[in-house]
């Protein structure tokens, strides 16, 4: 006769094993699966060689300058952002938030460029994460030239598709964050306002940690 024990063990073995399978997959996915390099072509452009972010000068929320300089051997996560934003900012910079505390390390690095920077000043970015509650040890919140943060977004980090010059009438908005290794090749998009995408975003940072 089959003892009880054994049947539960049997069961409990075959319950567990999606689970376990799940947890193998996850991990061979973090650990091996490599991420795309993304370049020209986003844009519809041939291919001019390989595509990394332009060098910037810019000023924090301590008035300090930054430039890609402190991008040295860091991966980077970016968003386009406005202090005043009341739709899918905050929530991005939640997500952000979130991505701060899972990396809290000095491998990761987290930019958001403000696209008002007429309003968006050092005291205003301060005020900012103050408000949100935010960690700025990884983390720099940037303005300066209107027309410089709109040719990081649209050449660069080719968050949208639109033509404009940085001018009084042009405005940029996405929810998009950008996900760059430490070549300063852009790795990946995610919407900022999905958890799905966030979560996969985290996952994705990991993979690019493997690559060092």
């Amino acid at each position: 006769m089959i003892k009880w024990n054994n049947i539960w063990i049997y069961f409990a073995i075959i319950l567990a094993a999606p689970f376990g399978a799940y947890g193998v997959y996850s991990w061979y996915q973090s650990k091996f699966e490599m991420l795309p390099v993304i370049g020209s072509e986003r844009k519809g452009l041939k291919d001019e060689g390989e595509h990394r972010i332009a060098d910037y000068h810019l000023i924090n929320q301590d008035g300090e300058v930054r430039s890609t300089k402190e991008w040295e051997d860091k991966i980077v996560v970016a968003d386009f952002f406005f202090t005043t934003c009341p739709t899918i900012c905050p929530k991005m910079t939640a997500s952000l938030k979130k991505i701060s505390e899972v990396y809290n390390d000095d491998e990761v690095l987290i930019n958001s460029f403000t696209v008002d920077p007429e309003r968006d000043d050092p005291q205003t970015l301060s005020e900012y994460i103050k408000k949100f509650n935010l960690p700025t040890q990884n983390w720099d919140f940037l303005t300066g030239s209107k027309k410089e943060i709109y040719k990081l977004a649209r050449n660069s980090f080719m968050v949208v598709a639109t033509d404009g010059d940085g001018g009084p009438t042009d405005f940029i908005h996405s929810e998009n964050l950008v996900l760059v290794d430490t070549k300063k090749r852009i790795r990946g998009y995610y919407d900022g306002t999905s958890e799905k995408e966030v979560d996969q975003l985290i996952i994705d940072i990991k993979k690019l940690k493997n690559e060092k």
